[in-house]
């Protein structure tokens, strides 16, 4: 019953394997989403998908696939299901207090209410609306949405009102989610995984399995063979734009600054404001006492670097175009003369935009940085960041 499903996720573009898919069959079987619509969409995306770009393909599969449940009616679902009585009474110890349930027990209890609304879905032939008896809306009725009642089943209403239903029976709904969203730190990290170039450095530390079967082999005897360790060796530099525009983009930033610290083991950073000028710092409480000149930042870093600015390029043109056009001091060359240099110095360069791309066209000055860095500027969502980092690489 679930080829269409596994035949869907591969039309949606989604690597699914035979085994992950008997994988899935397997996690059924033995019984981890057996009553629970949440579960089995968990257990179904866990299994089958692998790589957070297809979570939304994964969810608009999933709907396809699925689609019409809701619709099947609640006395059917009833019938065709003979629900263990163990369960009914573990549900209603998951949904209610000490008090609720034993106030439900003093009106007949879960085991009662179940079987009175399977009385009234054989009875009722229609919609209804207030009363204390049948299945629907504002009124007194166990059964039904938008009333009251101490121990009633909720269906059909979005949230709860008074958190008193025993058991809810609603549409479950998944919201989607795709590579354009805004990176978390974890994303982050996945995402500039694909910078890393390994080399093995320091002393010989590990084992060399393929070294020590061939030496092995050739002498005739056990003959260890051991080798450096791995180490991730690409060397960035980091250009943060702090203050003004950027105050709104403070969160993501600082994530994308914790994961790279952890990902890059050969990580330098720098701050500047707005534009790249003659002077960069470390530590912004004392960006005004402490600078470091920017043309010694260009002349310590070889070219072996990659270059990443991360800023919202939303200035005044000036600030990039002229000289004095700086709006905190009085900067001899302009913005885009000091750009250059920096992309003239480190070849692989990039610039990480945090405003969203469909707004790139509005703000000149964005358009301008763009065309200083030949479109090598990307938005802080993991598409963009895993196309700079390809970038990067080539």
């Amino acid at each position: 019953m679930f080829l269409p499903f596994f035949e869907n996720l591969r039309k949606a573009g989604i690597p699914v394997s035979l085994r992950e898919y008997l994988a899935f069959l397997e996690g059924m079987k033995a019984g981890l989403a057996t009553y629970d619509v949440e579960a089995f969409y968990y257990l179904a995306r866990t299994v089958m998908v692998k790589d957070e770009r297809n979570l939304d393909k994964f969810d608009r599969a999933f709907a396809a696939s699925f689609k019409g449940l809701e619709q099947i009616s609640f006395d059917q679902v009833l019938e065709a299901v003979d629900l263990p009585a163990d369960w009914l009474a573990k549900m209603a110890e998951k949904h209610l207090s000490e008090e609720e349930k034993a106030e439900i027990e003093s009106l007949g209890g879960f085991e009662k209410l179940m079987e009175t609304l399977k009385e009234r879905l054989k009875e009722q032939q229609g919609r209804h609306q207030g009363g204390n008896k049948w299945i629907g809306t504002a009124g007194t009725s166990p059964f039904g949405a938008h009333g009251y009642n101490p121990e009633g089943v909720r269906i059909g209403q979005d949230e709860s009102r008074h958190r008193r239903a025993v058991k809810v029976w609603d549409k479950r709904e998944f919201k989607n989610l795709d590579d354009t969203v805004e990176l978390g730190t974890r994303n982050i990290k996945v995402a500039l995984k694909r910078l890393r170039r390994w080399a093995r450095e320091g002393a010989a530390e590990e084992l060399d399995l393929d070294g020590t079967i061939r030496a092995t082999a050739e002498n005739g005897y056990l003959d260890v063979k051991t080798r450096p360790e791995r180490h991730n060796a690409v060397k960035v530099l980091l250009f943060l734009d702090v203050g003004g525009s950027m105050d709104p983009h403070i969160k993501v930033v600082e994530e994308l600054f914790s994961a790279a610290r952890t990902e890059f083991k050969h990580l330098e950073y720098f701050y500047f404001h707005n534009c790249l000028y003659e002077g960069v710092w470390r530590d912004n409480r004392r960006r005004w006492d402490a600078q470091t000149p920017t043309e010694e930042v260009l002349r310590t870093y070889g070219p072996d670097y990659k270059c990443i600015f991360v800023g919202d390029a939303s200035m005044s043109p000036y600030e990039i175009a002229y000289a004095g056009g700086a709006n905190e001091h009085w900067n001899a060359e302009a913005g885009q003369v000091w750009l250059a240099r920096a992309r003239e110095q480190w070849k692989d360069n990039l610039w990480i935009n945090p405003v969203p791309e469909k707004y790139w066209d509005y703000t000149h000055s964005i358009q301008m940085i763009r065309e200083i860095f030949d479109s090598r500027m990307v938005p802080m969502t993991l598409s963009g960041l895993e196309k700079g980092m390809k970038e990067l690489t080539r």
